[in-house]
């Protein structure tokens, strides 16, 4: 797998794959980060771009091993797990921004089916600044069994849905918590709703009628943080 672009390619030489290979520009390879790295100094950034297959390499690219995807089961297993689960997200660019913004929240990790759904490919781990390389991510067969798995293992399964009663802020959001979003322009599908303990709803005012999706992972995350950090300061 060739990754490109400077975040991307940094997160992956402190992540969990082999590195095997860099090749950057003259003025990239100068870079602190890259010190110790196997770099080639390439003079041409069409090279880069020919090898990377895209013109938004910021000088330098990457030879990495394939993606080392999670097992759901040791998602499951972690202490108060905080779990993004996505339903059919099939856009590369919002996949990588919720992963992003689930490892800087501390979530456990990010779970997606294997059909049907954007998986971790170079052009996420850019977008999501190479969160990827440190956030696990498991890829299921049947996202409503493992909706089942999680509440067997004690967790709560919150899906967000524009039309939902209950407001986004409205549940306990302690103990072990699965966050599931829907695709782009269709939501969640109807059995995988039908499987979460509630259905929330993230309030819009504006002329729009909904988020896009990595915003809503956002909005919901952050509110299940902001939870977490009040219980944690109750004396």
């Amino acid at each position: 797998m060739i990754l490109y672009g400077r975040n991307s390619v940094r997160e992956a030489l402190r992540g969990r794959r082999r590195v095997s290979r860099v090749w950057a520009t003259p003025r990239a390879a100068q870079e602190e980060w890259l010190a110790g790295a196997p770099v080639s100094v390439v003079d041409d950034p069409a090279e880069l771009e020919s090898r990377c297959g895209s013109p938004a390499h910021q000088g330098v690219c990457a030879q990495a091993d394939e993606y080392p995807y999670a097992d759901e089961s040791e998602l499951l297993a972690a202490p108060d797990p905080l779990i993004v689960a996505l339903d059919q997200v099939t856009d590369p660019q919002n996949l990588g921004a919720i992963c992003r913004t689930a490892e800087a929240a501390g979530a456990t990790g990010v779970v997606v089916p294997r059909h049907r759904a954007a998986e971790v490919t170079p052009a996420v781990s850019r977008a999501s600044a190479g969160a990827v390389e440190h956030l696990p991510v498991a890829r299921v067969r049947n996202l409503a069994d493992f909706l089942a798995a999680a509440q067997a293992a004690g967790c709560w399964c919150y899906g967000a849905d524009a039309a939902a009663e209950a407001p986004y802020d409205q549940p306990d959001y302690a103990g072990g918590v699965v966050v599931v979003l829907g695709s782009e322009g269709h939501g969640l599908r109807p059995r995988v709703a039908a499987a979460c303990d509630q259905l929330v709803a993230i309030p819009v005012r504006g002329h729009v009628d909904s988020l896009n999706v990595s915003a809503a992972a956002a909005v919901l995350v952050y509110e299940i943080l902001q939870q977490r950090a009040r219980l944690d300061r109750t004396p």
